[in-house]
């Protein structure tokens, strides 16, 4: 730490391979069921001192009159970098005291006397866990780079499987783009219909939606999979045998950035207009206002059939051709990313099951995380409860990916001697 030898400042990383041994494994990771249990790992305590006395050396560094301008702000940048993470450090270490306090004093009190203040301090060790469980995650954010397209909003598309059986794949498949439309209404966010292909017995085959609003590509990234369905059938033959049926239906979300330099030459593309065949007013089935547009070099193909104006259609349907050509590109760049930093959240293949929906046991199950909720109902309602479970997989994701970084931080250190 300090001038580099050849007068000037070299900074450090927030992962320095040369400050602290890990002995991570994969036992380790399963172990890690929330932000405090890695906290609690030494490493991770070894590393984050490291960072706290390193912010205090480089504040002690900026008083220093020597400094030229250069290197005052190289400074101020590694300061500002380390900054928030060591106040964060030092008040998690501030609660966790605290908890300490007051477990030794939960061990003084048994009498039946002192019952009323044993209970008020467990009542307050309890809110302190809460407290310190969120200071955790803070903290962890702090060290993890966000992605760069978390802050993006998205094309969300639904589209129902095949099963025998009838309708179960297109009901489901209605319920779930409902479930992320109230979701978007409970974040705050703008939830536009780009596509809208419903199903003969009120069921919907495939949907589409342009979601913005703040961090909208960071809560939905996960979403992205196949999601299964076991229920019995409440309309069609097959409700009346009362037999558990299982189908599925598949989200695709693309970030879509606000600037997309995608160049699309009008000789690559086919224009087809159609009658719409969603809700719309009385123009639907009286004009061909509905738009169908193929990439002839992909063969990708989007439609939109929202509005009463085949123009407006044929925009829209341009902007969500662009975002799944510039897809490609961000696939690419994700695809690296995930292999230096893996989430061990599976796979971003569309086929892979990601959700089971057991109506007969009323559970929702994620499977990359094995967690289970209760109350479908309230999972599809799109609102607290389905923020809990997106936010469930949104920690689990900062712990592995902090995880992962100590683990290839190891790595390189044993090569390197």
């Amino acid at each position: 730490m300090g001038l580099h030898s050849h007068g000037f400042w070299r900074p450090k990383p927030l992962l320095d391979i040369a400050r602290f041994t890990v002995s991570f494994n994969s036992s380790h990771r399963k172990n890690h069921q929330d932000s405090q249990a890695l906290w609690k790992h030494e490493a991770v305590q070894k590393y984050l001192e490291t960072l706290s006395n390193e912010y205090q050396q480089v504040s002690h560094q900026l008083s220093a009159d020597s400094l030229n301008d250069f290197e005052q702000r190289t400074l101020r940048r590694r300061c500002a970098d380390l900054s928030p993470i060591a106040a964060a450090f030092q008040e998690i270490k501030g609660a966790e005291r605290e908890v300490q306090e007051l477990e030794a004093m939960c061990t003084e009190l048994d009498s039946r006397d002192e019952k009323q203040l044993l209970d008020l301090a467990l009542e307050e060790k309890e809110n302190l866990d809460k407290k310190m469980n969120v200071l955790c995650r803070k903290l962890f954010q702090l060290l993890v780079p966000k992605e760069k397209y978390d802050r993006s909003p998205v094309i969300l598309e639904v589209t129902a499987g095949r099963t025998t059986g009838g309708d179960i794949c297109q009901q489901f498949t209605k319920e779930m783009f409902e479930m992320y439309q109230n979701y978007a209404d409970y974040k705050g966010w703008t939830f536009d219909i780009v596509n809208y292909t419903p199903a003969e017995i009120g069921g919907l085959h495939h949907a589409a939606a342009h979601i913005s609003g703040e961090n909208v590509y960071r809560h939905l990234k996960y979403e992205g999979g196949t999601h299964r369905v076991q229920r019995i059938p409440e309309i069609g033959m097959s409700s009346r045998m009362q037999r558990i049926h299982t189908g599925t239906m598949s989200v695709i979300v693309l970030p879509q950035p606000e600037e997309i330099d995608i160049k699309v030459d009008p000789k690559d593309l086919r224009i087809d207009t159609f009658r719409a065949k969603g809700a719309g007013g009385q123009h639907v089935n009286k004009t061909d206002s509905a738009v169908r547009i193929v990439h002839l070099p992909t063969g990708l193909a989007v439609e939109c059939q929202q509005e009463r104006s085949q123009q407006m259609n044929k925009e829209k349907a341009l902007q969500t051709l662009r975002a799944k050509l510039y897809q490609q590109v961000i696939e690419k760049q994700l695809s690296q990313e995930q292999s230096t930093r893996k989430l061990q959240l599976g796979t971003r293949a569309q086929s892979e099951r990601i959700r089971t929906y057991n109506f007969t046991q009323d559970r929702v199950t994620d499977h990359r995380i094995s967690y289970d909720a209760r109350n479908i109902k309230e999972i599809l309602n799109g609102k607290e409860a389905l923020d809990k479970l997106i936010n469930r997989l949104l920690e689990f994701a900062e712990i592995e990916a902090v995880t992962q970084y100590l683990e290839n931080l190891q790595v390189l250190k044993e090569e390197a001697e």
